[in-house]
């Protein structure tokens, strides 16, 4: 929901500061154009980055470490790579963890 707003919120900024510069703005529509473009980049940026990951392969083990998380009481097993030390984290409906 707040992603769908964050990207409606840029397309309108963006639309704006080319409405401002098309009527002869000049500068006045750089702050618009410039901050729908920022915010439309970082919007997809984050999406991209942080994307959820597959449920670990074969090389991942399950530890015995399993929690709660305080915030969305969801419970979370814990696995490792040991080749690595890497952890990573799951919740318990198969759904990785962040």
């Amino acid at each position: 929901m707040m992603r769908a707003l964050l990207l409606i919120v840029a397309v309108l900024l963006i639309a704006a500061g080319v409405l401002v510069a098309a009527l002869g703005g000049g500068l006045r529509a750089c702050g618009a154009l410039l901050f729908g473009v920022v915010l439309l980049l970082g919007v997809v940026f984050e999406r991209w980055r942080y994307r959820s990951e597959p449920r670990p392969d074969a090389r991942w083990q399950k530890s015995s470490e399993r929690f709660t998380d305080p915030h969305t009481g969801q419970v979370v097993d814990v696995f490792y790579d040991p080749q690595s030390g890497e952890r990573h984290y799951v919740d318990t409906d198969g759904r990785p963890y962040r």
